[in-house]
C-alpha cells in the first residue's frame, strides 16, 4: 500500500502512522454520525421513506448529511409527542368531570349549570320549562322532569291502522320463520298478534 502521506512529499514513518489513524478516526466518526441519524430519525420522525432518506443522505454527504438533518429534524421525540397527547386528553377529563367549563366566547370558567357567562353575559344554555334547570344544546328533552324541548324533539310517529283484509289474513297461520320463531311454527301454537 502506498503511504498516504508520500503524496504530500512526507517520508516520515510516524507521520504516515499518524495520519492513518486520522483518516480511520475520521471515517469512524462519518460511520458514528450515519448511525446516529437513523437512530435518531427513528425515534423523532414516523414515515419510514423519510427516515431512510435521512440515513442515506449522511451516507452520501459526510458530514453535511447529519448537520443538515440536525437542522431540519422534528423537533420532539415522537414518545415525548405522544406522552403529550395523552396528558392532554387525561386533562380534558378530568374538567369534564370537575363540571367546570370554559365559555366558547371569552374562555372564562363556567360552571355546568350556568345559563349564561358571568363575564361576556352570553347565553350559555337554555332553561327547562318545565323545571328551570339548564339544558345542554344537543338534548331533546329535559332528563330532569322530561320536557320535550321545542323545536329539538322530533313529532311522534303515529302507528298506521291495517285495512280490513287484512285482518281476515291474520286468521291463517302464518308460515314457518327462519330463526327464533321456528320452534313456535313447528309446535302449531298461534303466534301473538302485534298491532
Amino acid at each position: 500500500m502506498p503511504d498516504l502521506v508520500a503524496v504530500f512529499g512526507i517520508n516520515n514513518s510516524t507521520l504516515d502512522t499518524a495520519v492513518k489513524l486520522l483518516v480511520l478516526f475520521v471515517g469512524l466518526v462519518w460511520l458514528a454520525l450515519v448511525y446516529y441519524t437513523w437512530s435518531d430519525a427513528r425515534r423523532r420522525i414516523n414515515d419510514p421513506i423519510l427516515i431512510g432518506t435521512a440515513t442515506l443522505m449522511a451516507l452520501v454527504l459526510p458530514f453535511a448529511g447529519s448537520i443538515i438533518y440536525m437542522v431540519v429534524r422534528p423537533p420532539e421525540y415522537l414518545d415525548d409527542v405522544r406522552e403529550r397527547e395523552l396528558e392532554m386528553q387525561a386533562a380534558e377529563a378530568r374538567l369534564l368531570q370537575s363540571g367546570l367549563l370554559l365559555c366558547p366566547h371569552c374562555d372564562y370558567p363556567a360552571q355546568a349549570d350556568f345559563l349564561r357567562c358571568p363575564s361576556c353575559l352570553k347565553k350559555l344554555r337554555d332553561q327547562c320549562t318545565g323545571c328551570s334547570k339548564p339544558l345542554d344544546p344537543e338534548w331533546r328533552i329535559c332528563p330532569y322532569c322530561e320536557t320535550e324541548i321545542p323545536g329539538r324533539t322530533p313529532p311522534r310517529r303515529s302507528r298506521r291502522s291495517r285495512p280490513a283484509e287484512d285482518e281476515e289474513i291474520e286468521d291463517t297461520p302464518p308460515p314457518p320463520s327462519r330463526g327464533r320463531g321456528r320452534r313456535r311454527a313447528q309446535r302449531d301454537e298461534p303466534a301473538p298478534e302485534t298491532h
